[in-house]
């Protein structure tokens, strides 16, 4: 009897190892079949996250895990577990003003850029539609960095896969079955932790010189004279905004400018009797924050010296007009000698120079211009642009409208000529005089090699200066390449105004995944359970017999019955 126990105790725990390695096999079948359902993996760039003055602006989130959607709509459809597809191409502002400035639920947001196939540039389609893409985007960047927006917004690039689900969920929509968990569909998933405040961001200015001539016995200091340029981003996608023409044109312009007068001050016999600053300087976007940091790191020697600055701003997009900016009365002498002097070059070149007097005030934070920093402590400045009123706060500062095909390299040229020249005349004493120093096919020339150099690497270089490492690679080619013509060129790192606080998370990697439906799921558990069922009486069939297997789904006999 023990041993015909031992042995239906034998055969029992049989079973049971059975059965677990059945369910164990059936479980991993099933969750090879749920990861093996991912369609594609794409590259995203999230919508900027900050505060300025602590108030909370752009999205709030990070992680994503819903279902796709598509515009447009059944009214009155619940989407607060939907991740709404739009292609930039379709905007619906009605629709998205609805959802964001009256913060209605969504799971999500992904919106759909244009790109070229052989680049990686947002907007860069070369048609009749190029100024109303560039609007739409202008508008649609607007709209998001000035709302908290309390879900993930995420921004892709169309391709193939992208358009192809965007298809299929649409083909889904149009037959009244849009996703969800109980009809499938596809699921979007972003796995990232949730954004963190950078603790410690930082701004770094480069600055170079160019040391003029002094006369044999003259021991006063050489006047100055200061082009400055800001070379930081700020846009809608911190990893897309690239800036091309604001401000990069203006990095460049300066930066052949440095280039050109460096051969000239290379040699004693045409070095001029001024010292030539150049600043690229960071936070721009934010009220120009590194430049009155850079200015303050001056002394009171250097400030005096400085007989006025031209700051560049935006000069790569312009056909027959650039204004200058002032802060000081057009009948200032300096403000009035600048003038003047690009007004001559210009009219040579059969373009013309516009002049802006805005005056500051003090009490606002406000700053519209770079020039402001330097007038606020008394230095003489003007800022060149192609913009003929100051922009809004973070607007035109490399959004993401603002990529290669929004520069036109012929004004930038244009720009530079126009600038170096009314600076040699200044500095060699030529005003008045058509003499042409930089005239084209000379050893002088503008290089066009360079220019188009300088504005494709731009062009493919987010520069939101928070995001910005002290070693980041851009900084570190500014500076060499400022190093090659120009001496005692050196970095200085600040700490970004208190008033604006930045997070990261700037990009991720989407994951789509093609879900089935809970119709399909409790199918399939039905199957598996029937099929479990039977298996298990089978295997207690052939081990221990029918008899055993009856006596398992009988009601066990009362304690009143055992007890009598």
């Amino acid at each position: 009897m023990a041993g015909r126990r031992r042995g239906r105790c034998g055969g029992g725990v049989e079973v049971l190892e059975s059965i677990y390695s059945v369910v164990a096999l059936v479980l991993i079948l099933v969750a090879c079949v749920e990861l093996g359902d991912a369609a594609t993996a794409v590259d995203v760039y999230r919508l900027i996250q900050y505060d300025l003055a602590g108030v909370p602006y752009g999205s709030r989130f990070g992680g994503l895990n819903h279902h796709a959607g598509a515009f447009p709509f059944a009214p009155g459809a619940d989407f607060s577990r939907t991740v709404v597809m739009m292609p930039v191409r379709e905007l619906n502002f009605t629709f998205l003003r609805e959802y964001i400035i009256n913060k209605q639920q969504l799971g999500g947001l992904l919106f759909l850029l244009p790109q070229k196939v052989s680049k990686k540039i947002v907007g860069e389609i070369k048609s009749k539609d190029d100024g109303l893409m560039r609007k739409i985007l202008v508008e649609l960047e607007q709209l998001l960095i000035h709302a908290s927006i309390p879900y993930p917004v995420y921004f892709a690039f169309e391709d193939d896969k992208i358009n192809a689900l965007l298809a299929d969920v649409r083909r889904s929509d149009a037959t009244g079955q849009p996703a969800t968990a109980t009809t499938g569909g596809y699921k979007l998933v972003v796995s990232s932790p949730e954004p963190k405040k950078l603790s410690s961001p930082t701004i770094t200015n480069i600055q170079g010189w160019l040391p003029g001539l002094k006369g044999d016995g003259d021991t006063n200091q050489l006047p100055t004279i200061a082009v400055v340029a800001p070379y930081d981003t700020f846009g809608a996608a911190p990893a897309l905004s690239v800036g091309s023409d604001g401000n990069g044109s203006g990095v460049v312009a300066l930066l052949e400018i440095a280039r050109l007068f460096s051969r000239l001050y290379s040699n004693p016999k045409t070095r001029g009797r001024y010292n030539l600053l150049f600043g690229l300087t960071s936070g721009g976007p934010y009220n120009y924050n590194g430049t009155l940091k850079w200015l303050r790191s001056f002394d009171q020697r250097l400030r005096e010296s400085i007989d006025y600055a031209i700051c560049l701003n935006s000069i790569g997009s312009w056909n027959n007009e650039l204004w200058i900016h002032v802060s000081k009365p057009p009948e200032n002498a300096y403000i009035k000698q600048v003038h003047e002097s690009l007004s001559d070059v210009a009219k040579e070149q059969g373009v013309t120079i516009g002049i802006k007097h805005k005056k500051i005030n003090i009490s606002d934070p406000r700053v519209a211009w770079e020039h402001e920093q330097f007038s606020r402590l008394r230095i003489t400045a003007v800022t060149l642009s192609e913009l003929s009123a100051a922009p809004e706060l973070l607007k035109n500062t490399g959004g993401l409208y603002d990529t290669r095909d929004s520069v036109d390299e012929a004004a930038v040229y244009r720009s530079i000529r126009l600038i170096a020249e009314s600076l040699a005349r200044h500095i060699y004493g030529y005003q008045g005089r058509n003499i042409q120093i930089f005239a084209d096919n000379s050893s002088l020339a503008v290089n066009p090699s360079y220019v188009k150099s300088w504005l494709d690497l731009l062009s493919r270089t987010p520069r939101v200066g928070p995001f910005l490492s002290k070693t980041d690679p851009i900084i570190s080619a500014l500076k060499k390449e400022l190093s090659d013509h120009t001496v005692e060129v050196h970095l200085q790192h600040e700490m970004i105004d208190g008033m604006f606080s930045f997070y990261d998370s700037t990009r991720a990697t989407l994951y789509i995944y093609q879900v089935a439906s809970v119709a399909f799921d409790l199918l399939l558990l039905l199957v598996l359970g029937s099929y479990l069922i039977l298996l298990f009486s089978f295997l207690v069939i052939t081990t221990r017999g029918l008899d055993d297997l009856i006596n398992m789904f009988r009601r066990p006999p009362s304690r009143k019955v055992k007890a009598s």
